[in-house]
């Protein structure tokens, strides 16, 4: 058994506010945690946690990852659309062209979404949150295929997706051209180990599959001491709970 995906983390500078954002968008419950996180959680058990996590790291350039939001009806992109407006997003233009159906919309603290059209068949499925769309490489598609033990959905010019085999969001990498890194990310995995898997095998098999350790510096804030950051292939920090750190 491998680690299992616990959260998809996002640093920001104001936590509870940008919770109870996605809280309101999303029509999940809110939770408060210790020194100043927050999180939205999971609606039933296929769907992810997301964590917010306090960071006072500058926001660097367009995100490498964002969500796609799914839509039932014209009607339910409209309302959530207007509903994420009326919580303090705003609409922002990412090059998207007019005959496309989405909706881009950023949060609060700049972060891009989407909220796509009805009848999306590649998100058919997966709830509110379709899907996590990420840049990156087949490599690491493949890697994190691996390393989660979810199997490829989509595989094709150099586009990959993966999905929890009990369904919910995807995961997806558009492939190339990937725009370059410019600082660390401020949306990352947070992977947590079995309480019965040995912490420090399990991260020797993360390093056997193409990640490594990250060094002391990874701009990802909330480290804490049963934490450690690694790098995927694509050098996209995640972190790694259940992890006692040594001295």
């Amino acid at each position: 058994m491998a680690s299992r995906l616990f959260a998809i983390c996002i640093n920001t500078p104001r936590p509870p506010d940008l919770a109870r954002f996605w809280a309101g968008v999303l029509g999940r419950e809110r939770a408060d945690g210790p020194h100043g996180h927050a999180a939205v959680l999971p609606a039933d058990s296929t769907g992810l946690r997301i964590r917010f996590v306090p960071s006072r790291e500058p926001r660097a350039g367009r995100n490498r990852a964002h969500f796609d939001l799914t839509s039932t009806s014209p009607e339910d992109q409209r309302r959530t659309v207007a509903r994420a407006l009326e919580l303090g997003g705003c609409h922002i233009d990412v090059g998207q062209l007019p005959e496309e159906g989405h909706v881009v919309l950023a949060d609060p603290d700049g972060n891009e979404f989407c909220v796509s059209e009805p009848g999306n068949e590649f998100l058919a499925g997966t709830g509110a949150v379709g899907a996590l769309a990420c840049d990156g490489t087949r490599d690491v598609g493949l890697f994190w295929s691996e390393a989660l033990r979810w199997p490829l959905v989509w595989d094709q010019d150099q586009e990959t997706a993966i999905q929890a085999p009990d369904g919910g969001t995807k995961i997806s990498w558009g492939g190339p051209p990937i725009p370059p890194k410019t600082g660390a990310n401020r949306l990352y995995l947070e992977l947590g180990v079995p309480g019965h898997l040995d912490p420090e095998a399990e991260t020797d098999r993360l390093v056997s599959l193409g990640a490594t350790h990250a060094g002391a510096a990874t701009g990802s804030g909330g480290g804490d001491g049963d934490q450690v950051f690694m790098l995927d292939p694509d050098g996209n920090e995640f972190s790694v709970r259940g992890i006692r750190r040594r001295g």
